[in-house]
C-alpha cells in the first residue's frame, strides 16, 4: 500500500506540475514588447517608468530643516488641495511638485522669515495616492498600494495571481481621465511571455481579470474594445450597474 500510495502521489504531483506549466506560458526570449496596441484601446499606456514624480494628495512626506527642529516635520500628509502645513510658515502648496522643487520653495520661504542659508531635505515616506483595484478571477481581489513605476503584472501578483477559471486573455483596465473612464484590453498570458506591453500603472487604475462571472457591464465593455481601435469612453455612472 505504501508503494502504491507513493506512486499515486508522484503521479498527482506531476499532474499539478503540468497544470502549473499550462497556466504560465513560457517566456519568449528577446526584448519584451514595449509598444501599446491601438486596436485593443491601449493608446496612452506606456512601458517606461516615470523619471520624475510630482506629489499627489494623500502622499506622506518628511520635511527636515538642518539644525532647525522647529521648522521640521517628521511626517505630513499632502491634503486633497495639494497643501501641507509647515510650522512657522503655514500652508505651502506642493501638489504636482517634485521633492527638489519643494525643498527650494521651503528654503525660499524660510529666508523670507529671516532664516539664513536654510538647508532643506524633503523625502517621500508613503506613496499613499497610488492605489490599484484588482477584481475578477484573481485569488485575492482587493485594493493595493504600489510605488511609482509598478506594472500591470505587479498588480496581479499582489492579488496572488489568477484563479483556475480565469480568462487571462481578457484582462481589462479601467483608467479614469478628466473626460471619462477609458478601458483597454490586455492578454495576461502574452504579458507573461513578453509579447505584449506590460504597462506602468497609474493611481486609481481598476483591473478586472476575465471570467464567466463578470457583470453584463464588463462583458459589454469587452465586446466593445477591439472594435473601437482607440480608448473606449464609458459613462462613469454605468460602472454601478
Amino acid at each position: 500500500m505504501g508503494m502504491k500510495a507513493s506512486g499515486f502521489c508522484a503521479v498527482l504531483a506531476a499532474s499539478f506540475s503540468l497544470v502549473a506549466c499550462a497556466d504560465t506560458p513560457d517566456p519568449v526570449l528577446g526584448a519584451a514588447a514595449s509598444a501599446p496596441r491601438a486596436d485593443l484601446g491601449q493608446e496612452g499606456y506606456t512601458f517606461r517608468a516615470p523619471t520624475t514624480y510630482g506629489l499627489r494628495p494623500s502622499d506622506v512626506v518628511s520635511v527636515n530643516v538642518f539644525r532647525e527642529p522647529d521648522f521640521s516635520l517628521e511626517s505630513v500628509r499632502v491634503g486633497v488641495d495639494g497643501v501641507i502645513s509647515i510650522p512657522m510658515l503655514g500652508a505651502v502648496k506642493v501638489g504636482g511638485m517634485t521633492t527638489t522643487q519643494v525643498e527650494a520653495l521651503v528654503a525660499q520661504k524660510l529666508e523670507v522669515v529671516g532664516l539664513k542659508d536654510p538647508r532643506v531635505a524633503v523625502n517621500i515616506s508613503e506613496y499613499s495616492s497610488h492605489l490599484v483595484t484588482v477584481e475578477g478571477a484573481v485569488v485575492q481581489p482587493g485594493v493595493y498600494s504600489f510605488n511609482p513605476g509598478a506594472r500591470l503584472s505587479s498588480a496581479i501578483a499582489m492579488a496572488q495571481g489568477t484563479r483556475r477559471e480565469a480568462k487571462t486573455e481578457q484582462l481589462v483596465v479601467f483608467r479614469t481621465r478628466p473626460d471619462g473612464v477609458y478601458i483597454a484590453l490586455f492578454d495576461y498570458g502574452a504579458i507573461s511571455q513578453g509579447t505584449m506591453l506590460d504597462p506602468v500603472l497609474e493611481p486609481d487604475d481598476r483591473l478586472v481579470m476575465g471570467t464567466d462571472g463578470l457583470s453584463l457591464f464588463y462583458q459589454d465593455a469587452l465586446q466593445t474594445i477591439p472594435a473601437l481601435g482607440i480608448f473606449a469612453t464609458v459613462a462613469v455612472q454605468a460602472d454601478n450597474n
